[in-house]
């Protein structure tokens, strides 16, 4: 074991050689396989030989070239599986997450606040306001844009994203 922080760099193989052997969730396979298109044959396997490592010194070179050749020809089916999978993975998850994603809806007449950024002059501290002024949405974007307006009616040029805008409510 290592009794210094300072000699991490003698058990980084052995944590690459686990990341490389355990089984990823989102591709459900092991990096190592996708990559050599067989199982990783671990130090212990060596030792104490298993059923696969028996089987496998029983091969002649020719039997186990063409068990090789066999492999690499799988090796591309596997990795279309592994995008399939991770495809739907990531859709699985997508759909967790936008079923707790409330749509803010605007309609134009409703009156909101804006978020005071960092940079602009009206940030003064700790303790300063987080929301600036009353405007009124004077018209809904495509896209979850906004153009507001004053409350004197003088409408902003630039549009103005959703997520920097929050109701007001009376």
């Amino acid at each position: 074991m290592v009794e210094n922080h300072k000699q991490w760099h003698e058990k980084l193989p052995f944590a690459l050689l686990g990341y490389r052997t355990t089984v990823s969730t989102s591709i459900g396979e092991t990096p190592y396989m996708l990559v050599y298109g067989t199982e990783v044959v671990i130090p212990a396997e060596v030792e104490i030989p298993s059923l696969r490592i028996t089987q496998e010194d029983e091969f002649s070179d020719a039997e186990w070239i063409k068990s090789r050749y066999e492999q690499l020809d799988l090796i591309d089916g596997n990795r279309m599986n592994e995008v399939c999978h991770s495809q739907f993975y990531h859709n699985r998850m997508s759909r967790a997450f936008n079923k707790r994603v409330k749509r803010r809806q605007f309609a134009p007449g409703q009156l909101v606040l804006k978020k005071i950024f960092l940079h602009q002059n009206e940030a003064k501290g700790k303790f300063s306001p987080n929301w600036q002024g009353l405007y009124m949405v004077h018209r809904v974007l495509i896209g979850g844009a906004l153009i507001l307006a004053e409350m004197d009616g003088e409408v902003w040029p630039k549009p103005i994203i959703l997520d920097v805008v929050k109701r007001y409510y009376a």
